[in-house]
């Protein structure tokens, strides 16, 4: 680009910052057709460019009208080659009366907050260590190894079935934890290599869609237990959850089924039924509408590998029993694990709290043990992982001092309890919401 283009854009920033607003009309601009958000004081117009977030559209449309900056830190393994994409997005900035945190937020806290995110960059805990996940991944692909040894070996028998039925459950759960860690960039230090790890992890060694994830976690991450914005909280009308959902249900005499019993029809529905069936059709179903066509090779590299490995034993039928066995056994590993941190928190709408307090609302941790680490991929230290999701899981323990420490400053409740405790409250809840919505739809 020549001289005089250069000093064109230089000149049409200059005009964009020269233009003030203030809160009040940027929390207009939160429609799909008119979006605005503010990062770093800087107000952007990203009604036309939210189609081409390489994150998904959602996920940026969910902090339209609102101050994105701690949601940009969060997601963005490289800010400064992001803000290249930003400059011709800007608009202007905020007026200099204006705070820097909409909807009275602390500001001491975001600052606070802000500080502590410094203070864990300085400390290298963004850096990740090579050997903890290379071991991490070998153990994952021993685990395969030896479930085909041993249906080698000792034949077909209902035994050796189960055994390997439970190894290759193990094994898919612990690679869903690690497509966790590539996906949220948290492992290379370039984007491009945790992308195509990711791809490998969850299309070949899961049989799923790397896109289809991304799309879904992150907005939950952006938003996690608001209804309208976090996925994991839209259960169809099977569940009613939290407080206010019960209650705007019980009201409206909606009864998709009966809410008061879902603590019991949970043990049913949700543990046994979410990764072979629901979530397997939506992969298929996003990939397809999606065009997702690399994510639909890789995946097509799994079911080839593992059919090739176990139709000379069990038959393709017997071959298709045994994998939809392990998906069974693998998503009540799952669902136990994912929702013990969330389920039993607050959901609600939207609050437009800041980013601290946020998270903290609708998460929890499980005490630190080395099974607990292995079991839950790390997320028992919840908390600390929806504030850095690019930190590397095995220094959420360095870091949760810290954080326990800022939580205590300000009153942000800090919550962490054992595994089974954890456990347990995800049925109390469902009883609660439950009772909830029962008692509006008799009574009000």
């Amino acid at each position: 680009m020549g001289k005089g283009g250069e000093k064109g854009e230089e000149a049409e920033e200059r005009e964009a910052q020269s233009r003030l607003y203030s809160w009040e009309e940027i929390r207009r601009h939160n429609l799909r057709t008119d979006q605005w958000l503010v990062i770093e004081r800087k107000v952007y117009n990203i009604t036309k460019w939210a189609a081409r977030h390489p994150g998904g559209s959602r996920v940026i449309s969910h902090y339209a009208g609102e101050d994105a900056t701690d949601a940009f830190w969060a997601f963005h393994l490289n800010p400064s080659f992001v803000q290249k994409f930003l400059k011709p997005l800007l608009i202007g900035e905020l007026a200099p009366g204006e705070p820097s945190q909409d909807r009275g937020q602390n500001p001491q806290l975001v600052d606070d907050f802000r500080a502590l995110r410094k203070t864990a960059e300085d400390m290298n805990l963004f850096k990740a260590d090579p050997l903890f996940f290379s071991l991490y991944l070998a153990h994952i692909i021993m685990m395969e190894a030896l479930a085909w040894l041993l249906v080698s070996y000792y034949g077909t028998g209902w035994i050796t079935t189960f055994i390997l039925s439970c190894i290759l459950a193990t094994s898919q759960a612990q690679a869903g934890w690690l497509q966790h860690d590539f996906g949220h960039l948290s492992v290379f230090k370039k984007s491009s290599w945790n992308h195509i790890v990711h791809k490998f992890v969850i299309g070949h060694l899961k049989g799923a869609s790397a896109n289809w994830w991304n799309h879904r976690h992150f907005q939950h991450h952006a938003k996690p237990n608001i209804f309208k914005k976090d996925p994991d909280v839209n259960m169809l009308h099977i569940f009613v959850l939290g407080d206010s959902q019960p209650i705007e249900y019980g009201k409206k005499k909606l009864k998709y089924l009966p809410y008061h019993h879902q603590h019991e029809y949970f043990f049913l529905v949700f543990p046994p039924l979410l990764i072979p069936v629901y979530f397997q059709i939506q992969i298929i179903m996003t990939m397809v509408r999606r065009r997702f066509w690399a994510d639909l090779a890789w995946a097509f590299s799994y079911y080839m590998r593992y059919f090739i490995m176990y139709v000379p034993f069990y038959g393709v039928l017997g071959s298709l029993f045994l994998l939809t066995f392990v998906r069974f056994l693998e998503s009540h590993w799952f669902v136990w694990v994912t929702q013990m941190n969330h389920i039993p928190m607050e959901i609600d709408c939207e609050k437009h709290r800041d980013w601290l307090s946020t998270q903290l609302a609708a998460t929890c941790n499980i005490e630190q043990s080395f099974f607990n680490d292995w079991f839950t991929g790390h997320l028992n230290f919840q908390i600390e992982h929806h504030l850095f999701p690019m930190m590397p899981r095995n220094n959420y323990c360095k870091i949760a001092p810290l954080v326990k420490s800022l939580c205590t400053k300000y009153g942000v409740h800090y919550e962490e309890k054992s595994l089974g405790k954890a456990f347990k409250d995800i049925v109390g809840s469902l009883k609660k919401s439950g009772d909830l919505w029962l008692d509006a739809y008799l009574h009000k």
